[in-house]
C-alpha cells in the first residue's frame, strides 16, 4: 500500500512564497529509484504537469525559474518550493509516484494524493 499525504498549501498574495511537502508511506517499501512529481489542477482546466524529480529534474515552461522541487529520499518526501507566485497559480497541486515511463506525463504515475489547495490573491 502506497499512501501520499501533501501538505503546505495556503491562500497568499501575488509574488509570495510557499513550500509544498508530500510525504510517501510506502509501507516499508522502497521507493528511492521512483519517480515523484507534482501536477495541478485549476478550476475549470484539465489537470497539468507542474515538475517531477527522478535522477534530474523537470518543469512546465510557466514555472520554471520560480519553482523548485527536492526530494529526501531518507524521508521519502519530496518539497515544491514556489516563489513569486501569481494568480495563474491557483490551483490544486496533486502529488504522485511513478515508477516508469515520462515523468512529465500524468499516465505514469500510479499513485496520487489527495491535493493540497493553492490559492492566490492578486
Amino acid at each position: 500500500q502506497v499512501q501520499l499525504v501533501e501538505s503546505g498549501g495556503d491562500t497568499v498574495q501575488a509574488g509570495d512564497s510557499l513550500r509544498l511537502s508530500c510525504f510517501c508511506a510506502a509501507s516499508g517499501r522502497s521507493i528511492s529509484s521512483w519517480y515523484m512529481g507534482w501536477f495541478r489542477q485549476a478550476p475549470g482546466k484539465e489537470r497539468e504537469f507542474v515538475s517531477a524529480i527522478a535522477w534530474s529534474s523537470y518543469y512546465s515552461d510557466t514555472v520554471k525559474g520560480r519553482f523548485t522541487i527536492s526530494r529526501d529520499r531518507a524521508k521519502n518526501t519530496v518539497y515544491l518550493q514556489m516563489n513569486s507566485l501569481k494568480p495563474e497559480d491557483t490551483a490544486i497541486y496533486y502529488c504522485a509516484v511513478g515508477v516508469e515511463g515520462d515523468p512529465r506525463r500524468d499516465y505514469a504515475y500510479t499513485y496520487w494524493g489527495e491535493g493540497t489547495q493553492v490559492t492566490v490573491s492578486s
